[in-house]
């Protein structure tokens, strides 16, 4: 399993100068490294000098540093192969083979989708120590990062509804056998646990992924500028509320970030140098341990025995958070954001009996 490392910040501060110069620091520390941008536009094959086509498989350009920047169109059409595939399986009579993959491209969410699966992909390959991603850098990268939560939401409270309607009940007795008419394998007794369960374990597998700070974390990026700035704290708070630890700020183009440290306290603020032409060195020499990231605030922490649950919101105030409980599950609205939360069963059936605001955090008691 890779570490997966991303930048956050408004257009403009060098987000994919930063990504290339992370990329190099950690190659030359050794690692498998594989830098996989996201972005349109010639800025990375200008920056690293050579031209990457577009193509959907990494290409290595130096040591053990390898770069890809696929055009969005093979990726779908190499997804869709995919899905056809997959199709084709469990199908007796396929019906997607007549629509091509650059034709759902106007689906909403399909690049995130895309871009995800494909961060999945380079991680399950096991060929890389480190992912960096270069992506949109903004809200946008978040809503893909937590896709994986966002859809075991809709499972748990779909799935529930679905299984206990009237509808489902009256219909289980035919699935089996329509299923085996349709499909080239059956359906057991209860045909909606098992894909359930399935899906439930991908999905739970990707929340655990970008919520762990080995794994997976982001780091903000601005300049001096104080919309940037701005910017980078308001992304602070969103990236919490994706459940996407942050564990630090890098203020391109200046001598160091004591100007603004207090205002993203208690991270680490760290100044990088601008970028010679044609010299890597000190923006490279500049980089900071990124791996530092697990000292950082962890966006939940859950504990038991005080019966707790503790959120870091930095960038919101008490007006702006409100707190929803249903069930087993609470409901976090921050900043136009929502986050569920899925109690542990140590605390499932008590009740909310306090919040409170603090030092950024959210503290609820039970």
């Amino acid at each position: 399993m890779a570490f997966t490392l991303t930048f956050l910040g408004k257009g403009g501060t060098g987000r994919t100068t930063i990504a290339i110069a992370a990329a190099k620091s950690f190659a030359a520390q050794g690692k498998r490294v594989l830098l996989f941008s996201y972005a349109t536009g010639p800025d990375l094959a200008l920056l690293l000098g050579c031209d990457l086509g577009g193509e959907a498989d990494p290409r290595n350009v130096e040591g053990n540093l390898d770069v890809v920047q696929p055009s969005k169109v093979k990726l779908l059409e190499r997804g869709w192969a995919e899905v056809k595939d997959l199709e084709a399986k469990y199908l007796r009579s396929p019906f997607f083979k007549d629509i091509y993959g650059e034709e759902l491209a106007a689906f909403p969410g399909i690049d995130r989708a895309i871009a995800l699966n494909n961060l999945r992909k380079f991680d399950d390959s096991g060929k890389y120590d480190v992912i960096i991603y270069d992506g949109t850098g903004g809200e946008d990268e978040l809503r893909m990062l937590g896709v994986p939560d966002v859809l075991s939401w809709y499972a748990r409270r779909f799935s529930k509804v679905v299984a206990e309607s009237d509808f489902a009940r009256a219909l289980t007795p035919f699935i089996q056998p329509v299923a085996g008419a349709v499909l080239n394998t059956g359906w057991g007794s209860e045909p909606w646990k098992e894909p359930m369960n399935e899906m439930d374990g991908l999905l739970a597998q990707g929340r655990d992924a970008v919520s762990n700070p080995r794994r997976l974390a982001a780091w903000l990026v601005t300049t001096a500028d104080p919309i940037a700035i701005a910017q980078a704290k308001y992304l602070w708070g969103s990236a919490q509320q994706s459940s996407v630890t942050v564990g630090g700020v890098l203020v391109n183009r200046a001598d160091d970030g004591g100007a603004i440290a207090d205002t993203f306290a208690p991270l680490t603020v760290s100044g990088l140098p601008e970028r010679s032409p044609g010299d890597w060195s000190a923006l490279v020499g500049a980089m900071p341990k990124f791996d530092t990231a697990t000292q950082a605030p962890r966006p939940i922490e859950i504990d038991i025995a005080q019966k707790q649950v503790r959120l870091f919101l930095p960038g919101f105030t008490k007006g702006e958070v409100k707190l929803i409980q249903s069930g087993p599950e609470i409901t976090i609205e921050a900043g136009g954001q929502r986050r569920n939360i899925l109690l542990p069963s140590a605390l499932t059936g008590r009740s909310v009996t306090g919040a409170k605001f603090q030092g950024g955090f959210l503290i609820i008691s039970f």
